[in-house]
């Protein structure tokens, strides 16, 4: 599998930005995918994932301002990031594995393909 972001950028608070992320691969293997972030010093967490039944997860921190979604002909995953804080300042990773979207963000297997990440900043 392979992942790359796209869309990244400087934004003040408030603004909106949507990252892309183009994949190809086994589908079998990006069966599920999801947008992470992290910021230096800190580990990668998790902010929205999406598997190909369309079942969706959000990070608390993001829920009812970001929308993840999945273009499945296109081998396309965004993420539409509304009222963007300072806080959401960090490099954005677009991930997939094998498998479901679980009941809550962290659980199933861990993502194994990454792609090579995209910063945004939000500033005052």
């Amino acid at each position: 599998v392979q992942l790359r972001e796209s869309g990244g950028g400087s934004v003040q608070i408030g603004g909106s930005l949507n990252p892309t992320c183009i994949a190809s691969g086994y589908t079998y293997y990006r069966y599920s995918m999801g947008w992470f972030r992290q910021v230096e010093g800190k580990q990668r967490e998790p902010v929205a994932l999406i598997d190909r039944d369309g079942t969706v997860l959000y990070a608390d921190s993001v829920k009812g301002r970001f929308t993840v979604s999945l273009d499945k002909p296109n081998d396309a995953l965004y993420l539409q990031m509304n009222r963007l804080k300072p806080e959401d300042s960090a490099m954005y990773y677009c991930g997939a594995r094998g498998g479901l979207v679980l009941s809550r963000i962290n659980d199933g297997p861990p993502f194994g393909s990454w792609g090579q990440g995209t910063q945004v900043t939000v500033s005052s």
